[in-house]
This record gives structure tokens, C-alpha cells and sequence, in this order.
């Protein structure tokens, strides 16, 4: 460690690599700042931010009166991308494959489309589109947000009219050609965080999807995704 790096990171990376080669395993408790004062020779701020830079990436949890503790790294299910393209939820019936019981709710209504989503449907920023709020649960915890936005001639109004997107569009004589995601990790938003139940530090994968009918986007969504609980998986026909 180069003398010039701040010595609380002496105190992250030590323990860092504790917790990430077994030494410390999930649930073993963690030093408490005066025992790191001493251990690592580093003052109460420096022992205190250490903590804090740890419970920020995940790594452990604080319990008050009690301590910190190496927090259970959950078991990551699959998500499979572009699957149960006929479904209404495709993010529903791929859990629901895999034996997840989940359920959703969902309301639309019209909204201005704005700068971004009138870039990604090539549409005016004043004109009226239909947005459309989801939150999946798994066994009634939080599992996923999606907002869907798509021009309002092309909306579903009532639950009868939930179809696959793909099945609504051809409704209207539009068939999909192409499906386009772009996916990115970021820090959640408050709102998203108390939505989930995020526990601190820890990401969202954020999916940007578009429907395309050959050169007319016709359907985009921001779908937010746990990033401690999910790994997305993309299958390539060839």
C-alpha cells in the first residue's frame, strides 16, 4: 500500500479479503472501531469509514446495539432474457417456470413524453404517450420495476387487453421485427431502493428495451432489476 492512499483502505482491503477468500464467513462479526483502532493502528474516523465503505459495497451489515456482521451473499437466479415473448409478464412466467410463485401489479396512464422517451420512440417531446408502472413480487417481496411507455393509440385499457405486447401490436397489423436491450449496472434511486428493499450497497441492473417494427420503434421500457439477486441470461439463436 502506497503511503499516500488513506489508511482506512488498509482497513477495507484487509477485511475485504477476508470475507472474499472464507476466512470470515457470512454471519461472523466483525471488529468493532475500537478494536480496529488497535489492530490496524489507524484513529476512530478512519475505523469508522472503513465500516462504512464496507456496508456501502454489500459486504457487511450493521445491527444496532450489536455490531457489524459479513452479510449472506444471496443465491443469484437466472433471468432469462427474450423468452415467453407471447406472455404478458414475460419477467413472470420465467420465474414462474422455475417454480417462483409471483404476482404483479400494473397502472397506465397518459403522460407527456419528454426529452428521453421521445428520442428512443422518435416521436415529439409534447406528444401523449401511454406509460405503464409493474412491480413484480415473488411470494409478496419485491422482485422488479418496469415502467413501459408506447403510443397511446396502441395501449391496453383494461385488464381483458393485458396481452403480450407482441400479440397486441399484430392486433393493430404491426408486427415486431426486433427486440433491443442495452443493459447497465448504476447506484438505485431512493425511491427504488425503499421499492425493492435494497439492503445498502448494493446495485441495480437497469434494462433498456425497445420494441421495433422494422425502422419504427413502437415500445420502450426501463426495467429495474436487483442486482444481488439476479444474473441475467441472453441466448443467442445461430
Amino acid at each position: 500500500m502506497a503511503t499516500s492512499d488513506p489508511v482506512y483502505l488498509r482497513v477495507v482491503e484487509d477485511i475485504r479479503r477476508q470475507i472474499n477468500d472464507g476466512t470470515l464467513l457470512p454471519g461472523a462479526p466483525i471488529p468493532s472501531r475500537a478494536q480496529l483502532t488497535r489492530k490496524y493502528q489507524v484513529g476512530e474516523t478512519a475505523a469508522r469509514h472503513a465500516l462504512r465503505v464496507l456496508a456501502a459495497e454489500g459486504l457487511i451489515i450493521g445491527r444496532v446495539g450489536s455490531g457489524h456482521y459479513v452479510r449472506e451473499q444471496p443465491e443469484l437466479s437466472p433471468l432469462h432474457r427474450w423468452r415467453f415473448l407471447d406472455h404478458p409478464a414475460p419477467f413472470a412466467a420465467d420465474l414462474q417456470s422455475q417454480g417462483r410463485r409471483v404476482t404483479w401489479d400494473w397502472h397506465s396512464e397518459p403522460a407527456e413524453a419528454g426529452p428521453d422517451i421521445a428520442r428512443r420512440l422518435r416521436v415529439d417531446e409534447s406528444v401523449t404517450v401511454s406509460r405503464t408502472r409493474y412491480v413484480f413480487r415473488g411470494d409478496g417481496k419485491p422482485l422488479q420495476l418496469a415502467t413501459s411507455y408506447e403510443p397511446i393509440e396502441f395501449a391496453a385499457h383494461s385488464e381483458d387487453e393485458r396481452r403480450s405486447l407482441v400479440t397486441r401490436m399484430s392486433a393493430h397489423g404491426i408486427k415486431i421485427t426486433e427486440i433491443v436491450e442495452s443493459v447497465r449496472t448504476r447506484v438505485p434511486r431512493p425511491t427504488e431502493s425503499d421499492a425493492l428493499d435494497l439492503s445498502a450497497g448494493v446495485h441495480v441492473l437497469h434494462v433498456e428495451r425497445t420494441h421495433w417494427a422494422g425502422d419504427r420503434p413502437v415500445e420502450t421500457s426501463d426495467i429495474v432489476i436487483p442486482g444481488d439477486r439476479f444474473q441475467v441470461v441472453y441466448s443467442m439463436p445461430m
